[in-house]
């Protein structure tokens, strides 16, 4: 079982207590997004956890609980864009403190296991395509040596974010503006021994050398782990992504970084309610049970294949 920690909200920056409490406790509750009185309850002991994949724009709180992670194997999906406050609200200083945070936390479990993601990229009068390209390209000579690619997407238009894209000018890119970025993406790249590929994109850019990303990736836990993983593609996730199968733990409108361009928050005040909620010691990320709820066991189980082959080293 990979755990992904977690799409919805960013469980390094604000949930890293409650995390490794569960650790602790060996088991989550999940509520169904769906159908939010169905639960289920997922084991996460070393035994059934293959891998964890951290989504996160600043994992600063989990710098000192990184020892309580050495009994898996897992990696961290690092945002840091060129975007300024007016659009990603929350977050602290990139000069003064995300790009140390990013810095360190390479330094201390290696670069193969910190991905940073440059996504996802909107266009506006401020946030120009030129914009983009050069502070990529600063972005990229502080983190070259602290990992090993970037991943890249265009902004989605989700009714949750239409009025923010309104109100900032946020513009979807063009398919001309999306080739003339990443070609220039790639050069600045290879110039730091990086390499790029993008996130669930519907168009074909191979033709530069960019390849579709598997940002859950079995090829990824599989080097990390030294083990072959017995998993498929994920099936909920849209046709152009090369996820592999994987629970997610978090929840939607629970996460305080205030990014205009956030898909998994609906409203200011409904975040600010659930956050309210949350327990750091409760097996939910916010909220706790009441009598409507129904609690299932999910069925989980370890996808490693631990038996040494010839072409092993």
């Amino acid at each position: 079982m990979i755990i992904s920690a977690s799409r919805r909200t960013d469980i390094p920056a604000y949930y890293s207590e409650w995390f490794c409490n569960r650790l602790k406790e060996g088991y989550v509750l999940v509520r169904n997004p769906m159908n939010t009185h169905q639960i289920s309850r997922v084991a996460l002991s070393p035994e059934v956890v293959d891998g964890i994949v951290f989504w996160t724009k600043n994992p600063a709180p989990m710098l000192k609980r990184l020892k309580q992670l050495e009994n898996y194997n897992y990696y961290f999906q690092f945002t840091l864009t060129a975007y300024g406050p007016d659009i990603e609200k929350n977050l602290p200083s990139k000069n003064q403190v995300i790009i140390p945070v990013f810095q360190q936390l390479s330094s201390e479990i290696g670069k193969e296991r910190v991905v940073w993601r440059y996504d996802p990229i909107f266009v506006s009068d401020r946030y120009t395509v030129e914009y983009h390209c050069r502070y990529f390209e600063v972005l990229a000579s502080k983190l070259a040596p602290y990992t090993e690619k970037c991943t890249v997407s265009f902004i989605d238009t989700y009714k949750k974010i239409e009025q923010n894209m309104k109100l900032y000018n946020m513009q979807k890119v063009t398919s001309d503006q999306q080739l003339e970025l990443l070609q220039r993406f790639v050069e600045t790249a290879k110039k730091y021994n990086i390499y790029i590929d993008t996130c669930a994109e519907v168009c074909d850019f191979t033709d530069i050398g960019v390849f579709p990303a598997h940002c859950i990736d079995k090829a990824r836990f599989e080097k990390i782990g030294k083990c072959r993983l017995h998993v498929g593609k994920d099936k909920n996730q849209r046709s152009e992504c090369g996820c592999i199968e994987s629970i997610d733990i978090g929840a939607y409108d629970s996460c305080p970084n205030g990014c205009l361009y956030c898909y998994a928050n609906s409203s200011k005040s409904r975040v600010n309610n659930n956050c309210k909620q949350h327990d750091r010691k409760s097996p939910l990320l916010f909220g706790r049970l009441d009598e409507k709820d129904i609690v299932k066991e999910r069925s989980v189980g370890s996808f490693a294949d631990r038996q040494m082959t010839l072409f092993d080293d």
